[in-house]
């Protein structure tokens, strides 16, 4: 009961929240899990379109290696490369992540994790770390996923400040290889809301390909009209 309680007010002060982040804040919903001994590729993919400048089409690619360490936390490097113009596409940025599963699946009424990472931006000489809550419900057949995230800024160009974000993730678990979601992405500037999809395939016991992808569209004027982000991993 208390861990329900907790998972209410957690979304009751995420959804209040006043100061949120700016940047790219569509992004992967986390899940709160880890697996012992796996290893995995993961590369990520993320096209934003506005419809007023037809020019500005910014497209961002990250590719990343993983590993657990024991049982209940997972390390992971990426590199993060992207383009605002089609001349401009370039190495933007690298990054370290770290994810700490706190509890075990259906330990408690929510499953809960943290996420730590530290990302340097190359072309303004800046810095990012992220930390915050990965919160994971099911119901029947549903599954409600959380990220509530404070972001700190710093940098010779940037102006030190301290953020949040927030995303949202309500699936369908219909199969295995197809499940549908609705997406909920929220940071300063940034108000999106759409549809997605989301599978894995297996190869063996201990090989797997998950997939996922989104379709983010603008709550408000301040956001970019359309987000359209993809997502593969292997595990093994």
């Amino acid at each position: 009961m208390k861990q329900v309680q907790l998972g209410v007010m957690l979304l009751l002060l995420v959804f209040s929240s006043v100061a949120l982040a700016d940047g790219r804040v569509v992004d992967k919903v986390y899940h709160p899990y880890v697996q012992p001994l796996e290893r995995e590729f993961e590369y990520r993919a993320l096209y934003q379109r506005q419809t007023d400048h037809p020019d500005n089409n910014a497209l961002a690619q990250k590719f990343g290696y993983g590993f657990s360490l024991g049982n209940n936390m997972a390390f992971s490097l990426y590199l993060l490369a992207e383009r605002v113009m089609p001349e401009d596409y370039t190495l933007a940025s690298y990054e370290a992540e770290l994810r700490w599963m706190l509890t075990e699946q259906g330990q408690y009424s929510w499953d809960w994790g943290l996420l730590f990472e530290v990302e340097h931006y190359q072309q303004t000489d800046s810095n990012e770390f992220t930390t915050g809550l990965l919160v994971e419900k099911e119901f029947e057949h549903t599954s409600l996923t959380v990220n509530a995230l404070l972001v700190y800024e710093w940098g010779q160009n940037v102006p030190s400040e301290l953020e949040t974000e927030f995303r949202l993730q309500y699936r369908y678990r219909f199969l295995p290889a197809l499940q549908p979601s609705v997406e909920i992405y929220s940071g300063e500037n940034y108000k999106g809301a759409g549809p997605g999809f989301m599978g894995v395939y297996k190869f063996s016991p201990t090989q797997q390909l998950k997939w996922e992808a989104a379709m983010v569209f603008a709550l408000d004027n301040d956001t970019i009209d359309r987000t359209f982000r993809f997502a593969l991993k292997y595990e093994f």
